[in-house]
């Protein structure tokens, strides 16, 4: 389909670790925006709304206001979209299928997208982190059929959520790039992960 044809993504769904407060599944935020140097994001609160009528999510201030895992794509997302709100979810110890429930919930038409933020592997050798992280990539790739474990990533609830997902919507991941810290700065004894992936159907 020509570009010109797209629909605009104008509701982003986030999903990212919890880092700081013990959460059994998911949590929404009490606040009704989030606020970068570069402005101001509103919350959807409709599909708020819907979605923490799923098993499992609550609405949990604590859970996000230190939390870097969802603020992070913020900048980015505000740098590629002229319009544009989010439904922000703070993972904690969910299951699989539990994350898969609120991201079915939160599917809709073009105009939404899913954001699953997360690192790969920490504070390994630069040798092994390309190993474990080029496994967990090729595990993304192929769905699973294992789960991520947390020393793959930090993320791995969301993850294997949206593996589940992504299987029950046919959709086709494809790796954007695989990388860690000590390619682009810093020493090389202890690195930090990382990954980009595409889902497409």
């Amino acid at each position: 389909m020509p570009r010109r044809q797209r629909e605009t993504p104008r509701r982003i769904v986030l999903f990212g670790p919890a880092h700081f407060v013990p959460l059994r599944s998911l949590a929404l935020p009490k606040a009704v925006a989030f606020q970068t140097p570069l402005g101001t994001v509103q919350v959807e609160s409709e599909m708020a709304a819907e979605l923490e009528a799923v098993p499992g999510v609550t609405r949990h201030s604590a859970a996000h206001a230190r939390e870097h895992s969802l603020e992070v794509q913020l900048p980015f997302l505000q740098r590629t979209l002229e319009d544009f709100r989010i439904v922000p979810l703070v993972v904690g110890d969910a299951t699989p299928n539990e994350v898969a429930s609120v991201m079915d919930a939160a599917w809709g038409d073009a105009s939404t997208v899913i954001v699953v933020s997360s690192d790969l592997s920490h504070y390994l050798t630069y040798e092994d982190a390309v190993e474990v992280d080029r496994r967990t990539a090729d595990q993304i790739l192929a769905l699973g059929p294992a789960p991520l474990s947390p020393e793959q990533a930090c993320g791995s609830n969301a993850i294997n959520g949206l593996l589940i997902t992504a299987s029950r919507h046919h959709l086709r991941p494809k790796l954007l790039d695989l990388r860690n810290s000590g390619d682009t700065a810093g020493a090389r004894d202890e690195v930090v992960g990382y990954g980009a992936f595409a889902f497409y159907d």
